[in-house]
């Protein structure tokens, strides 16, 4: 462990760390697309993330200071889910990634279904 990375062997380590997973991509484009949202605004975005999974990925996402949570203290209660300013940074350099996956899903594609066949 170095002791100006901590446990990251690199930057992308680091940033795998915070984005790894199959929803937390979602979840970032869904709040990066659509602005602030609801709890249940969120969840229509991704679909078939599960309620415990959704609010798992978003208190990592939270803890790691890309989301922000606002709670209204009203009745009902309202809570309320927006991309911080690094969490804006974040999605914007995933953005060649997503490019990069779209020119070659095709050939993602093929490639997995080899691997299954």
């Amino acid at each position: 462990m170095n002791k100006d990375t901590g446990p990251y062997v690199c930057g992308l380590d680091a940033a795998m760390d915070v984005v790894g997973g199959k929803w937390k991509a979602l979840i970032l484009w869904a709040l990066h697309h659509d602005g602030t949202l609801r709890f249940g605004q969120l969840k229509r975005e991704v679909p078939g993330v599960s309620e415990k999974m959704l609010i798992q990925q978003l208190r990592e996402l939270e803890a790691d200071g890309i989301v922000h949570r606002e709670v209204y203290r009203e009745v009902p209660p309202r809570v309320e889910y927006s991309l911080t300013e690094m969490g804006e940074a974040l999605n914007t350099a995933l953005g060649p990634l997503g490019d990069w996956a779209s020119r070659h899903m095709e050939q993602i594609l093929a490639a997995k279904q080899r691997a299954v066949a």
